[in-house]
């Protein structure tokens, strides 16, 4: 069976793909180097946290339990006291330059009011150009100010309900482990439909289509000895990001590492159909790689790999569905962090061969037109 195979045409074809990819450098490059460089720039980059907000108070009480206040908000390293200001005006102007991001005033009569048990205002000026910059910024005021206040009550007195909070799949709260699952995906989407389009486009321009047409060779086995080299190819691209996000970032992974290549390997076959449907429309690499962004970065956006889908407008969540990327976000989260298997991501599973049969097959279709 072994002799029939690699004395078959089909072997030749294969044979052929893997010599011309192995002396192509710039695709060897292409491979290697742009997957690890953008799971590395976006595992570190992209950090919903903050820390060291340029923090300026102006302190009216000019007490102890006013200096104590100051120090509850630049102790945990949220913010930095970057200027010490005499007034409110003084103090709008900075923020309005953009030297600071927060502003603190403390009025006069704290004091007084602390020692009665009266309520005191603070005055909190935040700069709102970036909005989720100055969201965070003000959860943190809100829940610092909280804690102060809990301190002075006294410790005595029992809260009527207490709560104790467990964080599910990532105690720490690494904003990582959010971001580099979704970025395996984005890696996969980019390299995978940019390489197998120019790798076609590159035989059109060479003429070597044509030299093919010329052989015994059936379409399908011309087109599929171009897809098995790419998909081993690309699975090394798999290896490596899963390889970068386990011992670089420190992602956990706790379900099965069979069924996650399994699945990454039809998420591939997504990859591969975008590929030659682009290739097949394109005339020339430029156009593939122009047309390729312009595919790719809607799917990027609408995928939840940078931005929790639910966080969307109504419509484009639900256009969401429609997009192959978004589901294997969910599979390569959901295995990695969750451990869970098909039971949970059955219909992520199922919607992503559909993708894949689709794309595939009007791919090969217009391939074969082509080649006809």
């Amino acid at each position: 069976m072994f002799n029939w195979f690699f004395a078959s045409r089909f072997w030749a074809l294969v044979r052929k793909e893997i010599n011309q990819i192995l002396r192509n450098k710039q695709l060897i490059i292409l491979l290697v180097f742009p997957p690890t460089i953008q799971l590395l720039v976006y595992g570190f980059a992209l950090n919903p946290d903050v820390h060291f907000l340029k923090m300026g108070v102006v302190d009216y009480a000019r007490s102890h339990e006013s200096r104590e206040l100051i120090s509850a908000f630049t102790e945990n390293r949220i913010f930095t006291l970057a200027q010490v200001l005499s007034s409110e005006k003084e103090l709008g102007q900075q923020v309005e330059r953009g030297k600071l991001t927060v502003g603190i005033v403390i009025p006069p009569e704290l004091n007084r009011n602390l020692a009665k048990d009266h309520p005191s205002e603070i005055q909190v000026l935040i700069d709102g150009v970036d909005a989720n910059t100055a969201g965070i910024a003000n959860g943190y005021v809100s829940q610092i100010v909280r804690q102060y206040s809990s301190n002075l009550s006294g410790q005595s007195s029992t809260p009527p309900i207490d709560s104790h909070v467990t964080f599910l799949y990532n105690p720490g709260l690494a904003s990582s482990w959010f971001f580099v699952p979704g970025v395996i995906g984005l890696v996969l989407t980019l390299i995978g439909s940019i390489v197998s389009s120019i790798t076609l486009v590159r035989e059109k321009d060479t003429g070597t289509l044509e030299q093919l047409l010329m052989t015994p060779s059936e379409p399908w086995e011309i087109l599929l000895s171009k897809i098995v080299p790419l998909f081993v190819l690309l699975m090394g691209d798999v290896f490596l990001a899963l390889g970068l996000g386990r011992f670089v970032f420190g992602i956990p992974f706790q379900g099965s590492f069979f069924l996650f290549l399994i699945l990454s390997g039809l998420y591939l076959f997504v990859g591969i159909g975008v590929g030659i449907m682009l290739a097949t429309v394109c005339q020339s690499q430029q156009q593939v790689v122009l047309t390729t962004f312009f595919i790719n970065l809607p799917m990027v956006q609408l995928s939840g790999a940078i931005a929790p889908v639910e966080t969307m407008p109504e419509f484009f969540y639900y256009l969401s569905w429609f997009n192959p990327l978004r589901h294997y976000v969910a599979i390569v989260r959901g295995i990695l962090l969750k451990g869970v298997g098909l039971e949970a991501l059955w219909m992520h599973v199922v919607s992503l061969a559909i993708f894949a049969v689709l794309l595939l097959t009007i791919s090969a279709r217009k391939f074969r037109s082509q080649l006809s």
